[in-house]
């Protein structure tokens, strides 16, 4: 097969992992919140969500995760040279890293299912913006490669997680109001 279908495939899967991750959260969030409900909206709430977030994380999530990694050891199979590339091995971190993400993600997942709630709206909203500093990160090390100034990467990637916490914040003063 020609690598550009593998790297085409790799995308694809990625992105849809990224999906995944980012709507299991926010259906997270909304299980959470439901829990607040009187009843009989609670428990009409409790019981979607879970079928949603059962069927996400088991029919798209979890599959993607695992289609990144095949297509991605794919296109290193047939492009071994990219094994000696810096950009590489600072992606595979940051790739190792977003995978811890999506097991604790299926901790909470089981927690969330067993009715245990560890974690307020807040703190999965918190949560939540963690894929979206791993795919920032990801993608610029990706399309930069070995161009990037490490130091400037860095900064930027701090600046960009305080920008995300303000948000966070202004958005949690505004629901308030």
């Amino acid at each position: 097969m020609d690598v550009l279908y593998i790297k085409a495939l790799h995308i694809i899967f990625v992105v849809t992992w990224f999906a995944g991750l980012f709507y299991i959260v926010r259906l997270f969030i909304y299980h959470t919140e439901a829990e607040e409900k009187p009843e009989p909206e609670k428990s009409i709430l409790k019981n979607q969500f879970s079928i949603m977030e059962k069927r996400l994380w088991y029919g798209i999530t979890w599959p993607s995760l695992v289609g990144t990694y095949i297509f991605g050891f794919w296109m290193l199979y047939e492009i071994p040279a990219y094994l000696h590339s810096n950009w590489l091995l600072l992606k595979l971190s940051f790739v190792f890293g977003l995978t811890l993400y999506h097991l604790q993600c299926g901790i909470l997942y089981k927690r969330i299912q067993n009715n245990v709630f560890k974690y307020s709206s807040l703190k999965l909203r918190i949560w939540n913006e963690v894929a979206t500093l791993f795919l920032v990160a990801i993608v610029f090390i990706v399309v930069i490669k070995d161009t990037l100034s490490w130091v400037w990467g860095l900064i930027g990637l701090v600046l960009f997680a305080g920008l995300l916490m303000l948000a966070i914040q202004i958005y949690r003063k505004k629901r308030k109001q």
